[in-house]
């Protein structure tokens, strides 16, 4: 294997990773932005009230997507060790 081959596959899996990770901290985001919002407009500094509904969106997020993100590393996993033959060393 060549370097180039190796910065390839390191690209891929970076790409894979940022792209099923994007949707989770795409809510975090914005969940975290309303409950800032929600906070500068009451006065209420409680600490828990910016970390629960986070919590709360990522994990429903998170176990509405689990099937999109298992069918994207499969196909990615099943990509990888297609090309593990090709290698000859």
């Amino acid at each position: 294997m060549n370097t180039e081959v190796a910065l390839f596959w390191v690209q891929e899996s970076l790409k894979t990773a940022a792209f099923i990770a994007m949707p989770l901290l795409g809510v975090a985001l914005v969940v975290g932005l309303l409950v800032s919002l929600f906070q500068a407009i009451t006065s209420i500094q409680e600490m828990t009230l910016s970390y629960i509904p986070k919590i709360l969106a990522v994990a429903l997020v998170l176990l509405l997507l689990a099937p999109w993100m298992l069918e994207i590393l499969a196909g990615f996993t099943v990509n990888v060790m297609s090309y593990i033959p090709s290698v000859s060393h």
